[in-house]
């Protein structure tokens, strides 16, 4: 089993590396995996929604590069499950043979219109915006909370 997870930008901080390596550690005993960082448009030539849609559509080409299996798409216009339920649409998945996914988060200016429609699920965890850098760390948490929970094991209550 084989996770990426896909990020426009790059963690700098100290503690947040430490909580992405210790989820990564801890996911080791399920899955290999990779955490590919791709590099932010620059937003300082973005002075209108052309800009933006020309930044947002870079950003896209990069993040589908780096796509592969099963593509689920962190998005807050996104479907919201509850852990159980995003236990169960990751096992019903492996259960149909699906053995890569793929977890992108995009940057500041969201995901290309591109990324959205690759995506085999678009998933919200929630109608408030989180800091990238925290998110992505959020995201792994629950990625470990759905393996734990396929397996009956106890992390989860």
């Amino acid at each position: 089993m084989k996770i990426n997870v896909i990020c426009v930008g790059k963690l700098k901080e100290d503690y947040y590396l430490r909580a992405q390596a210790e989820y990564v550690k801890m996911l080791g005993r399920f899955c290999d995996v990779s955490i590919v960082e791709l590099p932010d448009e620059p937003l300082v030539h973005v002075k209108s929604t052309k800009d933006e849609q020309a930044a947002k559509a870079a950003e896209g080409r990069r993040v589908l590069e780096k796509c592969a299996g099963y593509v689920v798409a962190c998005d807050r216009a996104g479907k919201k499950m509850s852990s159980e339920a995003f236990s169960g649409r990751l096992d019903q998945a492996m259960q149909a043979g699906v053995s890569e996914f793929s977890f992108v988060i995009g940057g500041s200016i969201g995901l290309s219109p591109g990324v959205i429609a690759r995506a085999d699920l678009l998933l919200s965890f929630s109608d408030m915006t989180f800091p990238h850098r925290l998110f992505r760390v959020v995201l792994l948490e629950q990625i470990y909370r759905a393996f734990k929970i396929m397996r009956g094991e106890t992390y989860h209550k």
